[in-house]
């Protein structure tokens, strides 16, 4: 029986890429109750084919007993587009049909630098701001209290 093609879903990070990995179904029944891969073999072989700008490059195979799971390719460059597909195999079946490609830029600047900036601009704004309306109403351009001169009426 062929194994695969698992499910594969990737997400960016600085400098590298977390790949989510969910075993193919199999098609195995016990007792009215549909294996997984891990009940039928207890240990998988995973393989990741990673497609950078310079060609492919298999990664060392491992080992998995769960049924979902994660790793991260790490050392990658910034800003880079990289695609990534998955096989997996077990001991006593190498046949496998691999995950269809996924693809993902890395990132550039770490998410959490964007937020941090976004917040301080938006303090430093907001307290510039007060500071210019209590010049404004110290000086006597907004919120006047006093009323008119008489002769002004």
């Amino acid at each position: 029986a062929l194994l695969g093609p698992p499910e594969v879903n990737i997400s960016s990070c600085l400098n590298c890429i977390n790949v989510t990995i969910k075993l193919p179904t199999s098609h195995f029944t016990q007792n009215g109750k549909l294996l997984s891969l891990t009940d039928i073999y207890k240990e998988l072989d995973y393989g990741i084919i990673l497609k950078t700008p310079n060609g492919e490059h298999k990664r060392p195979h491992e080992k998995t007993t769960k049924e979902i799971f994660s790793t991260v390719i790490e050392e990658l460059y910034p800003n880079r587009n990289y695609c990534v597909s998955v096989m997996v195999t077990a001991s006593l079946n190498k046949h496998c049909i691999p995950s269809a490609w996924k693809c993902v830029t890395t990132d550039a600047v770490a998410q959490q630098d964007y937020h941090t900036v976004t917040i301080a601009g938006a303090v430093c704004f907001a307290l510039m701001l007060a500071g210019a309306l209590k010049c404004m109403h110290a000086g006597g351009y907004i919120l006047q209290k006093k009323s008119l001169p008489h002769t002004l009426v």
